[in-house]
């Protein structure tokens, strides 16, 4: 249809499409930014909504009192360990040196009367006990450790099984929060998408068609781009049946509207050629034309072969004489190309 179109005319419709689509371009941020704040209308959810409040506090507390206590315990148990290694090295330090003087010593002395040998034996059995002691505070810490470690594991566990029937809980919640959601998407975008499919059919050729095309745009992407991701899966039964609907539902308004366009094309092929002629638009028979096809019925004709005046498919005339020079021309031009005469002369001056 653009080569039947004046140059500034082109122009114009570009700018007007320009028009519609950052017309469609502020609806479509507007409609982007109302869909994104559909989800706050719902509570956010949380896990602690679904669990035994006092019991799940009451765990978690003891578990963090388990790990400190288990933390403060390995922090001294390192210390006890090192007092034990340093009692262990004092004992045998003194043990190897006792063994070493006992050695030296005269085989004729007796050692049980030796006032030195008493008391360095007297050492080494506090050397012992002080090790002994050390070993004692170790194992000490050890069973506060393990006593803690193995009480935060059963908390866990018992903490773990409750979460886990909150988890059931908050999961099946958010599906129904997800579906909530995705019926206000529904309730916002069907209307939109009922107000677009009739502005296409009734008014997409009007005064404000930018506007219409903008409109159009903004509730098809609305439906394919803010709605159709977050549609509900359910093993995939509701997208493929949803799927089927629409193609059904659109397909049968393709077949209704090939219908009506046939039976019009038929009835309007019985009608004489003048009243034909009349109800074509000037812009449309040109850019029928222009594709080689009639402007009639729509069916191919070799426009180029000078034997053609009328198509041999519907009958409408293609070509006539212009009624001041005789040129050949197209029969739906409004002026002889060769002298500029109007189409309506030829009458009056076969009438003359």
């Amino acid at each position: 249809m653009s080569k039947s179109l004046r140059l500034s005319e082109k122009w114009f419709r570009r700018g007007l499409w320009l028009v519609a689509f950052v017309f469609a371009g502020f609806l479509i941020g507007l409609g982007g930014t109302v869909v994104g704040d559909l989800p706050k209308v719902e509570k956010q959810l949380e896990l602690d909504d679904y669990l035994d409040k006092p019991q799940a506090e009451r765990l978690r507390n003891s578990i963090a009192l388990a790990g400190r206590t288990e933390r403060n315990s390995n922090e001294a148990l390192d210390q006890a360990r090192l007092k034990l290694d340093t009692a262990r090295a004092d004992a045998n330090t003194a043990r190897e040196s006792f063994d070493a003087w006992i050695a030296t010593r005269s085989a004729t002395q007796r050692s049980e009367q030796d006032p030195q040998v008493l008391e360095r034996t007297r050492e080494l059995d506090r050397l012992k006990a002080a090790e002994r002691s050390a070993r004692a505070a170790l194992e000490a810490q050890d069973k506060i450790a393990l006593d803690a470690r193995q009480q935060a594991s059963r908390e866990r566990e018992q903490l773990q099984s409750l979460e886990q029937e909150g988890y059931k809980q908050l999961n099946i919640e958010q599906r129904r929060v997800e579906l909530r959601v995705f019926l206000y998407r529904l309730m916002l975008t069907l209307p939109l998408l009922a107000i677009a499919a009739w502005l296409f059919v009734k008014k997409r050729k009007g005064t404000y068609w930018p506007f219409v095309w903008g409109f159009i745009i903004f509730a098809g992407f609305a439906f394919f781009v803010e709605l159709v991701p977050y549609l509900p899966s359910y093993g995939g039964y509701v997208r493929y049946i949803v799927g089927i609907v629409l193609t059904a539902v659109i397909g049968r308004y393709a077949i209704l509207a090939l219908n009506r366009y046939l039976e019009k094309q038929k009835a309007a092929e019985l009608l004489p050629d003048a009243q034909r002629r009349e109800e074509l638009s000037y812009d449309t028979a040109l850019a029928r034309l222009a594709k080689g096809v009639c402007p009639g019925c729509e069916r191919p004709v070799d426009l180029k072969n000078e034997a053609i005046d009328f198509c041999p498919h519907c009958g409408i005339g293609l070509h006539d004489h212009c009624g001041t020079c005789t040129t050949r021309k197209s029969a739906f031009a409004k002026f002889c190309h060769a002298c500029g005469a109007g189409a309506q002369q030829k009458a009056t001056n076969l009438t003359a």
